[in-house]
């Protein structure tokens, strides 16, 4: 999987973690090209096998345990919510805002047939706007992978079916990212891209 380099001095790999809350940043020390995403639990594994080629002499990684990539459009849903790493709020507003974006283009509400489609789309502009965050290309899952033991997604689209207005649906989607946030907050670390070097400074509160 990744490059293995070999070195002369030995002891503890460099620490390669950016924050720890509210989402766990860590920088990756093999060559990839996407944010990944890795349950807690994996990632504790991970950084064992660093530790143990480290002592060896060697950096790098053989295998990477179970994990998702976040590409596609995913990619620049994590991007934003990494530049924003030292500001939780912001972090939470860019999952709702990815929510909205989620709701228009994949899934299939009655509210969204009428002119409120307008509405939803005048806000994740002004949105994308205030958060300078933008995704590119066409779109398709822009909400990160979370694992069945920790959501239901089946329940969250009958949720949102049973909203009878917009003010219950934005009600809803705000509810439900933060959920999700949460759930990614206490369950996943993600690895940056490459070997973590060369990232953008955190966005100012």
């Amino acid at each position: 999987m990744g490059k293995v380099i070999h070195l002369k001095d030995k002891g503890l790999p460099p620490n390669n973690l950016i924050t720890a809350k509210p989402f766990e940043f860590r920088a990756a020390d093999w060559e990839s090209g996407h944010f990944i995403q890795m349950l807690k639990s994996q990632s504790a594994v991970l950084e064992k096998h660093r530790g143990e080629l480290w002592e060896k002499g060697e950096a790098g990684v053989h295998h990477l345990p179970p994990h998702y990539v976040l590409g596609g459009s995913m990619a620049y849903t994590i991007r934003s919510i990494f530049l924003y790493r030292s500001n939780e709020e912001k972090m939470r507003e860019v999952y709702y805002l990815a929510g909205l974006m989620d709701c228009m283009i994949n899934r299939v509400h009655p509210l969204l047939r009428t002119d409120n489609i307008g509405e939803m789309y005048k806000k994740i502009v002004t949105l994308k706007t205030l958060l300078s965050a933008n995704w590119y290309g066409s779109l398709d899952q822009v909400l990160f992978p979370l694992d069945v033991q920790f959501y239901d997604d089946a329940d969250y689209r009958d949720r949102l079916s049973r909203a009878t207005n917009m003010k219950e649906l934005y009600h809803v989607i705000r509810e439900q990212t933060d959920d999700m946030f949460d759930i990614l907050s206490l369950e996943y670390v993600f690895y940056t891209p490459g070997r973590g070097a060369g990232w953008e400074e955190p966005k100012e509160a």
